[in-house]
């Protein structure tokens, strides 16, 4: 299977950064998402299951986009119902030499942690998980932090690596990270989490 062709990173020469992309008439993703897409195609995921929600929905349409896909999914691309069965499914990759991500939201830790720490955790099985975060900065939803403000702590005392990502580093950076991040799980034979902060004190996405 081929890989799509990967885009200039961000901030190289001849292309916008965060700071000096124009938003209006902006036709495609935000940066940090676009970064966040191409950092999981330079993970060499062979797969890449994601658990719809419309905080991740722009990641989700640039990877489908780059992968020739439409409707959501592609060849490599494709949604699943829940992040317990998105642990199952793409965590398995590497029983048969392939390598997979997820794309969710930290608060569906909640539902994964189970299948995460039994399976993928116990089995040395690598896999690549990038969990938008909730409950920050500019979040709308007054309840949704009770549960997502402990996410890295619990994953902490679980055992289960995590990078986190916010604003005070460019799309680059993010891009770079999340590459790297896959290839920490492969070669440490473990799930690695990489939480990202997309919201502005606005609400709206970075």
């Amino acid at each position: 299977m081929t890989s799509p062709p990967v885009p200039p990173r961000p901030g190289a020469a001849g292309t916008a950064t965060a700071s000096t992309a124009p938003s209006a008439g902006r036709t495609g993703p935000p940066p940090y998402a676009a970064a966040v897409a191409a950092g999981l195609r330079d993970s060499g995921a062979d797969l890449i299951g994601y658990v719809p929600s419309a905080s991740v929905a722009p990641v989700i349409t640039a990877l489908v986009a780059a992968d020739g896909g439409t409707g959501g999914s592609s060849e490599r691309v494709f949604p699943l119902s829940r992040e317990e069965e998105a642990m199952g499914v793409l965590g398995a990759l590497p029983l048969a030499g392939r390598f997979g991500a997820v794309v969710m939201q930290d608060n569906g830790f909640g539902n994964a942690l189970t299948a995460l720490t039994t399976f993928n955790a116990a089995y040395h099985l690598p896999l690549l998980v990038v969990a938008n975060t909730r409950g920050g900065l500019g979040e709308y939803n007054s309840m949704i932090h009770t549960l997502c403000q402990h996410v890295p702590g619990l994953l902490d005392r679980l055992g289960i690596r995590v990078f986190e990502l916010d604003r005070r580093s460019g799309p680059g950076d993010w891009r770079d990270v999340i590459a790297e991040a896959g290839a920490h799980a492969r070669m440490t034979f473990r799930p690695v989490v990489v939480l990202t902060h997309f919201w502005s004190t606005d609400g709206k996405g970075a």
